[in-house]
């Protein structure tokens, strides 16, 4: 069952060994995810099932990544202290593959014992203080919308038939458009869509996130949605209260933590 939903961000900025000087300008973020973090240890969970992906994302198929043990660094970035490890729910795993197998969606498996950052700074931000240990890496893919809505209701079956106590981890940034020294430099459509992502939180509205115009999501250089849709698909016609933990762009790229509170 699911006990625990959350979306966040993974700029690196947030970890003080990358981000430095920067990372006071993310202290709302900061202080949102550590906020996270207690409520994730309050919920007790069994296994944390992850979305998100900036490496290895398929163009045709959702994927799992099966491996015996999982290793988060961010040497890539600096950072040669932080290490993680994680390890794999087989159980969970099993089931998701299983039911696979009788649909029609694209899936497929990946190996992989590294972790990149767009799990692995919240898994570091947000497990530090617990001793949550299991996972399960699910990436997205480019495949349509209505495809990622559909794979999210599919996941929340598996999860509604599961005895363990699930938490469900999605990451992403929103625009990477919002100031002219932005990684993707200005564009005006960054504000409105980070707006409306924002909004179809607050009221988990399905309709809106499908409707967000392709060309402007495209020119936001925004990847959050997609993960989003597969969230949303798994808390279809559940009990769910939204909550707006953190909202910011000091970098030009917007920063959003939020939790849906399952009841």
């Amino acid at each position: 069952m699911i006990t625990f939903a959350a979306f966040t961000p993974h700029s690196p900025l947030l970890l003080e060994a990358i981000g430095k000087e920067n990372t006071k300008a993310l202290q709302a973020t900061r202080d949102a995810m550590h906020q996270l973090s207690e409520e994730l240890y309050a919920s007790h969970p069994d296994v944390v099932l992850t979305i998100s992906t900036h490496r290895g994302i398929h163009q045709n198929a959702f994927s799992l990544n099966m491996h015996e043990d999982y290793q988060v660094d961010f040497q890539e970035f600096g950072d040669l202290s932080t290490h993680k490890e994680f390890f794999p729910d087989i159980e969970l795993m099993a089931q998701v593959q299983r039911r696979m197998k009788n649909e029609t969606i694209p899936f497929t498996l990946d190996s992989d014992a590294s972790l990149d950052y767009g799990i692995g700074i919240p898994l570091t931000l947000l497990t530090h203080t617990s001793k949550i240990q299991k996972i399960v890496p699910i990436t997205y893919s480019f495949l349509p919308a209505k495809a990622h809505v559909q794979f999210g209701r599919i996941l929340k079956d598996v999860c509604s038939a599961s005895t363990k106590r699930i938490a469900i981890l999605v990451s992403g940034d929103l625009s990477h458009t919002l100031s002219s020294d932005a990684p993707g430099g200005f564009h005006k459509s960054g504000e409105e869509v980070d707006q409306s992502i924002i909004q179809s939180i607050e009221h988990m509205s399905l309709s809106q996130l499908l409707s967000m115009d392709e060309e402007m999501l495209a020119q936001s250089q925004e990847c959050a949605r997609k993960p989003l849709l597969i969230l949303f698909g798994m808390l279809e016609k559940m009990n769910v209260r939204p909550e707006i933990l953190s909202y910011e762009h000091p970098f030009g790229v917007g920063l959003l933590v939020a939790q849906l509170h399952v009841t």
